[in-house]
């Protein structure tokens, strides 16, 4: 089996599993390739001929495995989401395993799925620029949380984004206009989430019901301007299985769309999942159906 890997350096908390992986993996006759970056080299560069192998493992963070799927959309070529970032949050929702001896097993056997990708663009320093999500886009005040949740990863890994949520009190609020396929809505609220993936954590999902193989967005608006306003949706969505979706909370506002555009005054800054490419609004999303193709258990 020929299997090309891509491996990020610097995402996550740099445990070298991907090696482990490798020696679980190998098998006489194989050919493993791994090519890897701190950021410097990109990635889409080193999928110049990811058509030559048989799968593309991709090792790092949700922004890492989803610019491999998004650079090999509608290419039919496997990806394995390999999840050593801090969060993972596409690897829990494919239920894919963390040890990298079960990530080698579902490599050889290659069972796939198709799964729904996003593009979202936006302007950088005046130039069209257009980036792929797997999990979530948004603007507001999830980015202030993934921009702050950097510096805690280290000690906190996953529940630093959690802390970075509750440290800022007062989110900067904002008036919304946005257009969802044929629809335009005005409202205020702190962030806007454009979600393909809705779960959070294990058995912690932000909507109900979410389908990443539907051809649709969910598109979350967070309407409350204090953060001890969302505690009451947060509660519900921990106790999800026991509460009527419809009647869980005010404050979130939540549609379906294929495409979205989101204009804010003011400005508010950007995350594609997890990362912050230091832009605001406004953005497009469209949605990409089934064009990737993901390892599942």
């Amino acid at each position: 089996m020929k299997i090309l890997i891509i491996n990020n350096l610097v995402s996550g908390l740099k445990t070298g599993a991907i090696h482990d992986f490798n020696r679980y993996f190998a098998r006489n006759g194989d050919e493993l390739c791994i090519r890897s970056t701190d950021g410097e080299a990109k990635i889409e560069n080193m999928l110049h001929d990811a058509a030559s192998f048989d799968l593309v493992v991709a090792a790092g963070g949700d922004a890492t495995i989803s610019t491999v799927a998004y650079e090999l959309r509608n290419s039919d070529i496997p990806v394995l989401a390999f999840p050593a970032g801090t969060a993972n949050l596409l690897a829990t929702n494919l239920n894919t395993p963390d040890e990298p001896s079960a990530l080698a097993r579902i490599a050889r056997a290659l069972k796939t799925e198709y799964y729904d990708i996003g593009e979202m663009a936006y302007l950088q320093e005046g130039k069209s620029c257009r980036k792929g999500f797997a999990v979530i886009g948004g603007a507001g005040y999830d980015a202030s949380i993934m921009r702050r949740a950097e510096r805690l990863k280290s000690r906190f890994g996953p529940m630093a984004y959690f802390a970075a949520a509750l440290s800022e009190p007062n989110p900067k609020v904002a008036d919304f206009t946005i257009v969802l396929d044929d629809q335009k809505i005005n409202v205020t609220g702190i962030a806007v989430l454009v979600i393909n993936f809705a779960q959070i954590y294990p058995d912690l999902s932000i909507t109900h019901g979410n389908d990443a193989q539907d051809g649709l967005f969910e598109v979350v608006i967070l309407k409350k301007q204090h953060t001890v306003e969302l505690l009451p949706a947060l509660f519900a969505i921990f106790l999800d299985s026991m509460v009527n979706f419809s009647e869980r909370t005010d404050a979130l506002e939540i549609h379906h769309a294929k495409y979205v555009l989101v204009k804010s005054n003011p400005d508010l800054e950007l995350q594609i999942d997890g990362e912050i490419p230091a832009v605001s609004t406004p953005f497009e999303a469209r949605i990409l159906p089934g064009a990737a193709r993901f390892v599942v258990a």
